[in-house]
């Protein structure tokens, strides 16, 4: 089979901007000879978690905003081609 299995996507359900943020954390903790410790990196994992599921939300929110203006444009578009005529 060549279906792809679940730690193939691994790579792509984080950011850039989180890959590289894990990745400075291990720069780091290679660089000044330890290594940071677990939990430390697990709590920033969730932290990140909970930062881009808000960041999401937002996302959310502004999408939906920006489809009721584009809405209304259109409406008014069509209200005023009705009033020129």
């Amino acid at each position: 089979s060549t279906g792809n299995a679940p730690e193939d996507d691994a790579p792509n359900r984080y950011s850039r901007t989180e890959r590289t943020t894990y990745s400075r954390y291990s720069r780091d903790a290679n660089s000044s000879g330890g290594s940071l410790p677990s939990y430390t990196l697990e709590k920033r994992i969730e932290e990140l978690e909970r930062e881009l599921a808000k960041e999401r939300q937002e996302n959310a929110r502004l999408m939906k905003i920006t489809q009721d203006k584009e809405e209304l444009i259109g409406k008014l578009k069509e209200e005023i081609d009705l009033l020129n005529r």
